[in-house]
């Protein structure tokens, strides 16, 4: 085991150290959001009237219920879109490390494996028919 040498405690007091300014700056902030909550709800009035518990949707008075029904098939197409997103964020680190000498191969097939499996599941959701329009 290598001995200590005197410069080790300077470096973990370095190292401590800058953990002690983001944990500082981590209670400022805290604090500033906390004063200003406080500040904001001593400050308002309150006088509370049955127009201010009404639904307000864009300046039309509200009829009927706030229950709405909501297609599905929007949820599907943000559920794709995000997997077609985190695919393109996968695609630029591959892109890199194919540039790289000694991984051109291997990470040109494991991406095509990967941009298989979405290509299956793209056509499977294709197949169901979820993605046309109706």
């Amino acid at each position: 085991m290598p001995e200590p040498t005197s410069s080790s405690p300077l470096l973990a007091a370095e190292y401590f150290d800058s953990y002690a300014v983001v944990g500082l700056l981590a209670v400022v902030g805290v604090l500033f959001v906390a004063v200003a909550f406080g500040a904001g709800k001593l400050l308002r009035p309150v006088v509370p009237t049955q127009e201010k518990f009404l639904t307000y949707e864009c300046g039309v008075d509200p009829v009927g219920e706030g229950w709405a029904h909501t297609q599905v098939r929007y949820y599907v197409y943000a559920f794709l879109y995000v997997i077609f997103a985190v695919d393109s964020i996968f695609l630029f680190p591959w892109a890199t490390v194919f540039a790289a000498s000694g991984y051109g191969w291997a990470t040109l097939v494991e991406m095509f494996i990967f941009l298989g499996f979405l290509t299956i599941g793209l056509l499977y959701a294709w197949k169901k028919g979820v993605l046309t329009w109706a």
